[in-house]
């Protein structure tokens, strides 16, 4: 349930109407909006006279939301959530951009991807640490010292990072060389890593699980942002079919869908969509088109050399290509990739 306050109401009555909320046993998050400030009350109660809120001193409505993601609902807020790290916007009129390798291998194979990417205006990096990966006998990552590759290279390109997260237990590392948290889609509902996040203050990107519905992926970002944090990035990195030619099918159908039901700035992951280097190009246009948020996309200045997902990463120039292209494509839909 929301309560949205009128354009009078005073600090007081804001905190009188937030006070009266928790008095019927809901917790409350309090919205400060340009245009109004809404009193979100949350937690699932058996039936409440809304009118008994509706009769508040500077309140102007109450409205009842019938979908269990109460924060990341769309009507929980007036305008759509902007995420901005390093200069970089996700949301609204805005298409952030995010690149580099499926892995970090060294410092060298970092520090020359970065400065090819850096000719092409990326400002965030991203970069495993810790892979998870379905082989047990498959390389795992370089862990911690992964990290601090990343975060000294990124340093000297004057770029941001961005990495998975993988359990509770690395969540101090990550804090200390990440910029932006990102949670695979093997992870999207391990809901104690989520419950953790939400207590963080970085960005989080969420991706959707391989065989998860829109609500469960809404239902995992209200996890986070019921902790407080409300800076979550959505990512669709395609979902398992019965179609094997590409390693997922990549449902463009969420950009739309996405922005109908919530206010959170939705990106597209090209790269683990497809698996493949040739079909990356044309559903980065694809998913530009259809009005995304965002691109986060594998880059290896020498591809058929990566320790992993060579086949499905960029070289530097077509990466180029792609951001020159998308650049024209951006306005048409009313969007703007600075």
């Amino acid at each position: 349930m929301l309560v949205v306050m009128n354009s009078h109401a005073t600090e007081k009555d804001i905190q009188r109407v937030a006070l009266f909320i928790e008095s019927k046993g809901f917790k409350t998050l309090i919205s400060h909006g340009e245009a109004r400030t809404v009193v979100h009350a949350i937690g699932v109660k058996d039936e409440v006279d809304q009118r008994d809120f509706e009769l508040l001193h500077g309140v102007d409505e109450v409205i009842r939301l019938s979908t269990n993601y109460k924060l990341a609902a769309r009507a929980s807020q007036g305008k759509d959530t902007i995420v901005e790290v390093n200069g970089v916007k996700f949301g609204d009129k805005y298409t952030g951009l995010i690149a580099g390798p499926c892995t970090i291998e060294s410092y060298d194979q970092m520090d020359e991807t970065a400065q090819e990417l850096a000719e092409s205006n990326v400002k965030i990096i991203r970069g495993g640490a810790f892979k998870p990966r379905t082989s047990p006998y498959a390389f795992q990552g370089l862990g911690e010292e992964g990290l601090k590759i990343i975060r000294s290279v990124a340093d000297n390109h004057g770029m941001a990072v961005t990495s998975e997260i993988m359990e509770v237990s690395q969540l101090e590392i990550f804090e200390k060389y990440v910029d932006i948290l990102q949670v695979g889609a093997r992870n999207m509902q391990n809901f104690n890593l989520l419950k953790e996040l939400g207590h963080a203050h970085k960005p989080v990107i969420l991706k959707r699980g391989l065989s998860s519905t829109y609500e469960e992926w809404l239902m995992s970002a209200e996890y986070i942002m019921a902790g407080g944090n409300n800076q979550v990035i959505l990512c669709e990195r395609g979902i398992r079919t019965f179609e094997k030619y590409t390693r997922n099918t990549l449902d463009l159908t969420a950009i739309p869908v996405i922005k109908k039901l919530s206010h959170l700035p939705i990106i597209v992951d090209p790269s683990h969509a497809t698996g493949l280097r040739d079909k990356v190009e044309p559903m980065s246009r694809a998913a530009v088109a259809a009005g995304c948020d965002g691109l986060i996309i594998e880059v290896h200045y020498d591809p058929d050399r990566a320790v992993c997902d060579g086949a499905q990463s960029l070289y530097p120039w077509q990466y180029d290509l792609l951001y020159k292209q998308i650049k024209q494509i951006a306005p048409i839909v009313g969007k703007e990739i600075i």
